[in-house]
């Protein structure tokens, strides 16, 4: 992480915020060189019981960069994004990201769960969102 990215994660929460131990020690063992990919932030979530949000809060609370996301939306190098519109999009797929819409987007859980409802990668989805001009929102780990 560069100097000029650090020190403005914990911004986003209230002044004061106390991170969960348990969850600190997690990261501060576990991800490496200031970077929290996303699997790993599911793994510790999962491992520990607790929402991946959680995870993710501590992490910005440790000034640690999200990275990897699985939907490919963020924290790629030397590109942010490595996801790319799809050239089609079944009738299947579309119809399914659409039914899930919230005010124009699709959340973050929907695209996990329509992934794995229709037994395609998590970047699959988000590839046809790209292409349909969707925008995914709420991140599960707190990025967007």
């Amino acid at each position: 992480m560069t100097d000029e990215n650090r020190g403005h994660f914990a911004k986003k929460h209230q002044p004061g915020a106390k991170a969960n131990p348990d969850i600190e020690v997690a990261l501060r063992q576990r991800a490496s060189g200031g970077e929290l990919p996303c699997a790993l932030a599911f793994k510790i979530a999962s491992d520990l019981n607790v929402a991946p949000k959680e995870v993710g809060r501590v992490a910005d609370l440790l000034e640690m960069r999200l990275t990897k996301c699985q939907l490919g939306l963020f924290g790629y190098q030397p590109a942010k994004r490595i996801v790319q519109p799809a050239d089609q999009v079944s009738e299947d797929l579309e119809r399914a990201i659409r039914e899930r819409l919230k005010d124009g987007r699709l959340p973050c859980t929907s695209a996990w769960s329509i992934a794995n409802d229709l037994g395609l990668r998590k970047m699959e989805v988000s590839s046809a969102c790209q292409a349909l001009g969707i925008k995914i929102s709420s991140c599960q780990i707190g990025a967007f």
